[in-house]
């Protein structure tokens, strides 16, 4: 037996027989006398049963007949499968009601002319069997009837005598779209074939999602679909094309009995990961859920138009409104005690009040099933979690980068004309086909090159170069992809505006028109970021509570049953950069213990933020930020010990970190000579790798040239020699460079100044990154403001909708049905979860206004001064930095209590970087588990109060006063109780508020808040920093490391005349000639450069 029909076996024809017997109540056509139709027997109704012996015998239909037949007019007759093949119709017996449908084997045909010859009363129509098994005629009868579907398109092929395929439909198939006789089908779809007994179905993703495409398949063992990279359509037959319709990862499927009654179930999507998931007796775990009012009569309606009184459908329901993408005909559900018991007394009835009159049998009423009732209770654990808001930044990524050039070349011009780039004077390319032109006009102009025919080429010496790199990012990585590489061009039609410090065109470019070509790579998500972000969702499983006797890590428990049950309303929202929406995906993948490539999870699970400015960055504060940034760098430019007054004006809220920071570094501009030389020293290096053949791999098969570009250019874009004047913008990159050569690049680079680069680079990052945020806390608010106000609108409407029950048009939801909730231990509890994953502006905004947003009072409260107090020892909002909300709800509290609701504010600063770790943690793994997490513990300590479930009333204090936010769109325009903790670098997710003020509510405006003190846990007061990992070091006495680091790395630091440190070597005098022999090295014979 094959393992698909072991499959098949296990699913379908569990259960004993009806009576118990094989035998019992099987008729083989042989022996016809006990079911004449005499005077005698016509106080029976005698029901047929005609279908394949595994459907017979499958455990939902014995159950089913074995209910059905205990109505004392019922008596059932069950075909034997011998006989229904080999008999002729005129030998099978007579029944007045017949059940009977289509499975792969049976003779539907045959049966047809059984029913004519007999007309017996049809639960399911027997010529409408065969228009479920066309999709085509689906749609129609679906269309006919006014019931909603997925918008399609249809493909139809024949095929000739010599085998090959006539498509018969006009079809342009493009990389991420598809046309279809006028109409346009944009990736994602699905593709499904005509015959619906082809259960081959596809659904391919847009390369901005990695492409390929997820193929779906009936079941065989615990997998029902596998992810390829295929991504062109089948041209093999007639298809249909539906509009992909994203449904969070979740189906809903349909059981009607009759057309007054529908049984709904949820289950995992199979195109999501293609694992299906199994409850203890090896069925597919599904859940029961409560169909809305149009949801029902969608039901009625389908159950009408196709004749089907047991008929079973899929529901895709998305955005608040359902759509019908499938229609299976005859389908029992499975494991539902309750579900047999109501089918077989409809059917019953049905059939009693159909025959009844004929055979003078008393059935005295109509009978009408009962709806199943819906008890929304709040019972259950006294403070239960009703709303968990966090926002996450992205994971570990490669450094970012981006290369300008003018072009004059028509070649350039001819592109940018064909994707009407003069209509708006500016065009993106991303799309594959489109990045796979540029390539190929590239190729081209460096023959041209080759040839001397400069004529067309500014500059041509640097064109020539820029060229080659050009040509070197587009061959990256063998494939084209969105995520990975996009390019602008630009329209200027007067040359080149004014050149600013770091910019990087070409000098001395005639003033005519042509078009800036602008190519920006990198930024994309590292494997070890993938990782990250999908142990961090396993870890952020544990903040929900668990189900009813539930132990261990079993699959139906916690957060997977929750969301398996529709209790759970989860929406994910991402920028619409790759890095954020694939830290996303990968998050969810291990948040929802999902299986396979992250394409599908991104398609189906992550919602783009990018329409209405949720999560992209917000040009209200673009100039201000500007303003900030020339302040803080020219400030930062200074040739000089900072002095008392630079303390006051950089850091004037004495941030710890900052201070810190600014000890360490003494004068900038000698720690910026510092980083220079040791630039030099890395691109030294590099070049001496790029030439020697063994070097090794780079990490992600980045190539010795392409790192020797990326750090020349920073070293360029760093240092001015002409004006002998430092960057500062760009110390961001160059922190970004280093710490990424560390964690993937360390033991090939073997870099003797790594770390020494990468102490000097985050002293100076900690103070130019938060700072450009706002130097004062007026500007921070203010750039804050700009950036972050969309995104706490939305976090207060959040809050507010679990408060109110008033639910915006975007947020529909689906609910348990209560009468399928054994084992559960709160029924009628509804979690809304909203995660946000966005880049690290808007983390630091965020965090701006919980610190300095008036949330509460740092004088007044004891608890969250020490909390910000925390804070201002964090230096960095590292990768998956998160900031999370929770809302509890005491139903044992009355309404109008103060102490109902309860809110927690959970922080983490994500993953600090640790350089002595394995390899493994850039490879792809099965098991996730099995890898070294690249985030050690943190020797970081702070004094704390213990984690949730330790809380303790120890004593009461007076209520503190009003707080309110300075904010108009603060979280605090209604204060609830409020919660902050600071964990450890290396505790990725917040386990346990560890500072707690219980703050209780009246209402939702209240603005008085009370507090519930907790027992304080003891630890040091001192903070301790990492001295090997470069954490800059306090002024602890006790830090000899840091203090050896600190004079190893700062010489001649202390005195701001000192002139040991030399003037930096320039890049101006032999780059172009560098350059040119790094990509001729070759041709040169490999020789060293100078």
């Amino acid at each position: 037996m094959s393992e698909k029909d072991s499959c098949i076996r296990q699913d379908d024809s569990d259960g004993e027989s009806v009576n118990g017997d094989e035998n019992d109540d099987i008729c083989d056509g042989h022996d016809l006398s006990d079911f004449d139709d005499s005077e005698d027997n016509r106080s029976f109704i005698t029901v047929g049963i005609c279908a394949q012996w595994k459907k017979v015998k499958a455990k939902p239909m014995e159950e089913i007949l074995h209910r059905l037949e205990q109505f004392e007019f019922i008596r059932l007759i069950i075909f034997s499968e011998a006989m229904i093949h080999e008999s002729p119709i005129e030998d099978w017996p007579f029944c007045h009601v017949l059940i009977s449908f289509h499975s792969k084997g049976f003779p539907l045909a045959k049966t047809q002319q059984y029913a004519r010859l007999h007309e017996p009363f049809l639960i399911n129509d027997l010529d409408k069997q065969w228009d479920i098994m066309d999709r085509i005629k689906v749609h129609e009868i679906l269309k006919d009837a006014g019931i909603a579907q997925p918008r399609y398109g249809i493909v139809r092929r024949t095929m000739d005598a010599d085998g090959t395929w006539q498509t018969l439909s006009s079809v342009n198939e493009q990389d991420d779209q598809i046309e279809i006789d006028g109409e346009i089908f944009h990736k994602p779809f699905v593709e499904k074939p005509v015959s619906a007994e082809n259960h081959d179905v596809y659904i391919y993703f847009p390369s901005s999602a990695g492409g390929g495409s997820q193929r779906l398949f009936r079941k065989i063992g615990s997998r029902s679909s596998v992810y390829t990279s295929e991504n062109s359509v089948r041209k093999d037959g007639s298809y249909i094309y539906e509009e992909f319709m994203p449904t969070d990862g979740t189906d809903v499927k349909v059981y009607t009995v009759g057309a007054e009654y529908a049984h709904a179930e949820a289950r995992k999507s199979p195109g999501l990961d293609g694992k299906v998931e199994r409850d203890e007796f090896g069925k597919e775990v599904r859940y029961p859920v409560i169909l809305r009012a149009d949801e029902k009569l969608i039901a009625m309606k389908i159950c009408l138009a196709f004749k089907q009184a047991i008929c079973g459908f899929d529901l895709l329901r998305t955005e608040g409104k359902s759509f019908v993408c499938d229609v299976n005909g005859f389908s029992f559900v499975k494991n539902s005690t309750k579900y047999y018991d109501d089918c077989a007394s409809i059917l019953g009835h049905m059939i009693l009040r159909e025959l009844a009159p004929t055979f003078a049998i008393p059935y005295p009423i109509d009978y009408q099933p009962d709806d199943p009732p819906f008890v929304p209770t709040a019972l259950g654990t006294r403070m239960e979690l009703r709303c968990v808001i966090a926002v996450i930044r992205h994971g570990d990524r490669t450094p970012k980068q981006k290369m300008k050039m003018v072009v004059l070349h028509p070649l350039f011009f001819q592109l940018f004309e064909k994707y009407n780039g003069p209509k708006t004077g500016h065009l993106k390319l991303k799309h594959p086909g489109q990045l796979q032109e540029v390539l190929d006009i590239t190729r081209i102009l460096i023959k041209e090159l080759n040839d001397n025919r400069t004529n067309r080429f500014p500059n041509s010496s640097e064109t020539r170069v820029k060229l080659f790199q050009l040509k070197q990012v587009l061959e990256l990585y063998g494939h084209f992809s969105g995520i990975n590489r996009k390019i602008q061009l630009k329209y200027l039609s007067k040359g080149l505006p004014k050149k600013t410090s770091s910019d990087d065109e070409p000098n001395n470019v005639s003033p005519q028109p042509s078009l800036l070509l602008i190519v920006k790579w990198g930024g994309q998500l590292t494997q070890t970021g993938k990782n990250q972000a999908e142990v961090l969702g396993k870890a952020f499983r544990k903040m929900y509570p668990g189900g009813q006797s539930a132990g261990g890590d079993r699959p139906d428990v916690g957060l997977l049953r929750l969301h398996s049950t529709f209790r759970h309303d989860l929406k994910i929202y991402a920028s619409d950069e790759g890095r954020v929406q694939m830290t996303a995906a990968a998050f969810a993948k291990g948040l929802l213990a999902l299986d396979g490539e992250l394409a599908p999870i991104l398609v189906q699970m992550v919602k783009s933020a990018n329409t209405n400015g949720l999560l992209d960055n917000d040009v209200d504060s673009t100039k201000e930020q500007q303003k900030v940034k020339r302040t803080l760098h020219d400030l930062l430019a200074k040739d000089r010990q900072f002095t008392a007054e630079d303390y006051d004006i950089i850091a004037p809220t004495r941030s710890r970190s900052l201070v810190s920071s600014m000890d360490f570094i003494k004068n900038p501009v000698t720690i910026c000579r510092k980083i220079y030389d040791y630039i030099l020293e890395m691109i030294t290096l590099i070049q001496s790798r790029s030439l020697n053949d063994n070097s090794g791999t780079l990490f992600q098969t980045e190539t010795w040239d392409l790192c020797l570009r990326r750090w020349l250019k920073l070293g360029k874009d760093f240092y001015d020699a002409r004006k002998d004047k430092f960057n500062i913008s760009k110390v961001p990159d160059i922190y970004d460079s280093i710490k990424y050569e560390l964690l993937h690049n360390k033991d090939v680079l073997q870099f003797l100044y790594a770390e020494d680069l990468y102490v000097c680079s985050k002293a100076l990052a900690d103070i130019v990154v938060p700072q450009e945020y706002g130097v004062t806390i007026e500007e921070k608010l203010s750039i804050a403001r700009g950036i972050i106000t969309p995104l706490l609108r939305k976090i207060r409407a959040d809050l507010q909708c679990n408060l109110t029950g008033v639910i915006t048009h975007d947020e529909h939801v689906n609910k348990l049905d209560p009468i399928y909730s054994s084992g559960i231990q709160t029924p009628g509890r509804h979690v809304r979860t909203r995660l946000y994953f966005t880049s690290e502006s808007h983390v630091h905004s965020l965090l701006t206004v919980i610190r300095y947003g008036g949330l509460l009072d740092v004088s007044n409260d004891e608890q969250w001064k020490r909390s910000m107090e925390h804070l201002d020892t964090v230096s960095e909002l590292n990768y998956l930095t998160q900031i999370v909300i929770m809302l509890y709800e005491d139903s044992s509290e009355e309404e109008d209590s103060e102490r109902r609701f309860h809110v927690e504010l959970h922080f983490s600063p994500g993953a600090y970087g640790c350089f002595d770790v394995l390899p493994e943690i850039d490879s792809v793994s099965p098991n996730i588990n099995s890898i070294r997490t690249v985030l050690p513990k943190s020797n970081r300590q702070a004094a704390h109060s213990p984690p949730r479930h330790r809380i303790e009333m120890l004593r009461s204090v007076s209520p503190p006063t009003t707080v309110e936010s300075s904010m108009s769109s603060s979280l605090t325009q209604h204060p609830l109780n409020t919660t902050i903790t600071s964990l450890a670098a290396d505790q990725l997710v917040p386990e346990s508020p560890l500072i707690t003020d219980d703050n209780t509510k009246k209402s939702i405006q209240s603005e008085k808040l009370r507090q519930k003190v907790v027992k304080q846990r003891s630890f040091s007061s001192k903070t301790i920093y990492r001295s090997n990992s470069a954490m800059i070091p306090s002024r602890s006495p006790e830090q000899t490391n840091s203090a050896q680091l600190n004079s190893n790395t700062t010489q001649g630091s202390n005195n701001s005349n000192n002139k040991s440190v030399s003037k930096p070597r320039s890049f101006e005098d032999d780059e172009s000639d560098l350059e040119r022999k790094i990509f001729y090295r070759r041709l040169l014979g490999g020789r060293q450069l100078r």
